[in-house]
């Protein structure tokens, strides 16, 4: 097979996974005999795309393959004789072979239905992880500090879950969604935020990111007035549209305050914008609301030469009041550490549990900054060090690495 060929059915499977997959377990209930169908598909597609070509509507050859192979396996005398034929008939073949309404996304249905609470709380985000997004077991277990064998075994007896309690593809009525929704959008967020700190080991052709943008706007539209879900639409455009100066030419990260504005990608910034207007409210925002709020200050520099810290500052003090996480305190310490000084900076931080600082490289890097800052250079330095120690990417780590540089060199050392 050429590597052209290959690349091509690997960027095909990527791309079309969560929507195929969702299409193909809504006429069934059962994602397990879904992702068996796909799979076959695709190995298919290895095997008979090197030979015949790539056809002009690929995702349409794969679902026409995975909807036969699903209709064989039902059909099967093995089945038949083991689920019995009043049980038979109850698997709505018919209903596989039914075209798909093209204005109406399946996986979001897909999505609701992990979200159901008949699903163990825990596994909801990881189950959408997979079976929307496409993420392996693998490395949800890491974003969620799980070995990979404990996660694997969580999401096959999700999955038998949904099929044994015949939980319904469909978008939830009024009355139940609100309890569904913040999973569903914690579940975007993270398929980006995965996407989006693991530039160094995913394969960028895949995109996830841009896929993440696409279900926020397209769940912000199909709930119009839900201003959480136009929050999490214009969090993720504005952080995208800053991906092309995240990395300088040594593939280095980037301060957000430091990043050349010509780079940001304008038409991001005002879809940005547009979203968090949709979002904006008088009075109790949201995470994802205050979250995009403070992004667009950032943006805002691309207008005004200058960021406005103290408007940054109060923005995260309600993020700390709103979704008091480990992550949230310590933007607001960094901001504090700008509008105010280090040491104020720092005081924010002697605040929080220590223990949790311990191994949170954004701690440890906020503290190590603002210790530099406070002409702390050598206290710094150990900091520093133990920033880069808890660090995996490789563009972070050239970054931190260079700050610790930049103190040992300084004659106050």
């Amino acid at each position: 097979m050429s590597n052209e060929t290959h690349q091509r059915a690997t960027q095909v499977a990527r791309a079309s996974y969560g929507r195929l997959l969702a299409i193909l377990a809504a006429g069934s209930g059962d994602i397990a005999s879904a992702e068996d169908a796909l799979a076959d598909a695709f190995h298919r597609a290895l095997e008979t795309w090197p030979v015949k070509g790539i056809p002009d509507k690929p995702e349409a050859w794969l679902m026409r393959v995975a909807k036969n192979r699903q209709i064989d396996r039902h059909r099967s005398s093995a089945i038949r004789n083991h689920v019995g034929l009043d049980d038979y008939q109850a698997l709505n073949i018919s209903s596989i072979d039914q075209p798909c309404d093209p204005m109406e996304d399946q996986r979001l249905k897909l999505m609701f239905v992990c979200a159901h609470p008949a699903i163990a709380h825990e596994i909801r985000t990881p189950l959408m992880l997979q079976t929307v997004l496409g993420f392996e077991a693998h490395e949800i277990a890491r974003a969620f500090v799980v070995s990979p064998t404990a996660m694997a075994q969580r999401l096959v007896r999700a999955k038998h879950k949904i099929r044994d309690a015949g939980i319904p593809f469909v978008i939830p009525p009024r009355e139940e969604l609100a309890q569904r929704l913040d999973v569903v959008l914690e579940a975007i967020y993270g398929a980006f935020s995965i996407d989006w700190t693991c530039t160094d080991t995913r394969d960028q052709t895949d995109d996830m990111s841009l896929e993440a943008l696409y279900l926020a706007d397209l769940l912000a539209a199909m709930l119009a007035d839900e201003p959480e879900a136009w929050g999490l639409a214009a969090l993720i455009a504005f952080t995208l549209a800053r991906r092309s100066a995240r990395r300088d030419k040594n593939n280095a990260f980037v301060p957000l305050d430091q990043q050349n504005v010509e780079l940001w990608d304008k038409r991001l910034l005002r879809h940005g914008e547009l979203c968090l207007k949709r979002a904006s409210k008088p009075a109790n925002p949201g995470r994802f609301q205050l979250e995009a709020a403070i992004q667009s200050v950032h943006c805002d520099r691309a207008k005004t030469g200058s960021v406005d810290w103290h408007i940054i500052t109060r923005l995260y003090e309600g993020l700390c009041r709103v979704a008091p996480t480990l992550g949230a305190f310590v933007g607001r310490a960094a901001a504090v550490g700008h509008a105010i000084g280090p040491q104020e900076g720092l005081a924010c931080l002697e605040n929080l549990d220590a223990s949790l600082q311990e191994n949170f490289q954004p701690a440890l890097a906020t503290r190590a900054w603002l210790l530099a800052r406070n002409n702390k250079n050598t206290d710094a330095a150990v900091i520093y060090k133990k920033a880069i120690a808890c660090t995996t990417n490789a563009g972070d780590r050239r970054y931190l690495e260079g700050q610790l540089s930049l103190i040992l060199k300084s004659p106050t050392s």
